[in-house]
């Protein structure tokens, strides 16, 4: 399983890569309204920050509604960072939503249909042409329904029918969650920065550490 980040604060971004675990980065609007910045702006900045990432999750806006306007919102969104070719659109599971991931997937264009709750709406969308079909299993779970189950779920429909999309396993909220979407066949889990540290700790390892620390300061003072 891959990991991308969801974030679209620059310093943590920058950390996870620097880390060399880093595959991609999911974003949306509200993510990028809480930095302050404009949103093409911040795209660009992440793309070349991350240069050696498979994909940068640019979204379409909620003011988006219909087809054509999602159509003309990608078109400018691609064009970021002189056409670059790690630019996916991200757009919303709905019949709209469809109908764009159809129109750009023929153009060539990877696409990232978000805010997915079934295996329905995730069989639509990679029919559709999606790249990456995220359904998200935190807010499942926030209303007593198991979300790493449609994970696993979404991950034998691929499986059965030999889809191309790849599962992004989304509202991640902590580690258990990221072990249990990677055995539930996710393709990518995108998560905060916080939870990516939170991987790399177990107090053991530290105790380790205390320990080693201690007995190279004892070798050292013989």
């Amino acid at each position: 399983m891959k990991f991308f980040i969801d974030t679209a604060n620059l310093v943590d971004i920058k950390k996870a890569y620097k880390m060399g675990v880093l595959s991609g980065v999911t974003t949306n609007p509200s993510l990028v309204a809480k930095e302050g910045v404009k949103f093409e702006d911040r795209i660009e900045e992440i793309l070349q920050a991350v240069p050696e990432v498979e994909s940068v999750s640019a979204e379409v806006s909620p003011y988006a509604e219909t087809a054509e306007q999602m159509i003309a919102e990608a078109e400018e969104l691609i064009k970021i960072n002189g056409g670059d070719e790690k630019v996916t659109i991200k757009v919303p599971m709905t019949v709209a939503g469809l109908e764009t991931t159809r129109y750009l997937s023929k153009k060539g264009v990877k696409v990232n249909v978000t805010l997915i709750f079934t295996v329905n709406q995730a069989l639509l969308a990679a029919r559709a042409g999606a790249a990456y079909v995220s359904p998200f299993l935190g807010r499942l779970d926030d209303i007593s329904e198991d979300g790493v189950l449609l994970v696993a779920k979404i991950a034998e429909l691929i499986r059965i029918h030999n889809l191309d999309a790849q599962i992004i396993a989304a509202s991640v909220r902590h580690p258990d969650h990221v072990t249990r979407v990677a055995m539930a066949g996710a393709h990518i889990a995108t998560i905060p920065y916080k939870v990516i540290e939170q991987l790399t700790k177990h107090p053991l390892t530290d105790k380790g550490m205390e320990g080693f620390l201690k007995d190279w300061n004892n070798h050292t003072n013989a």
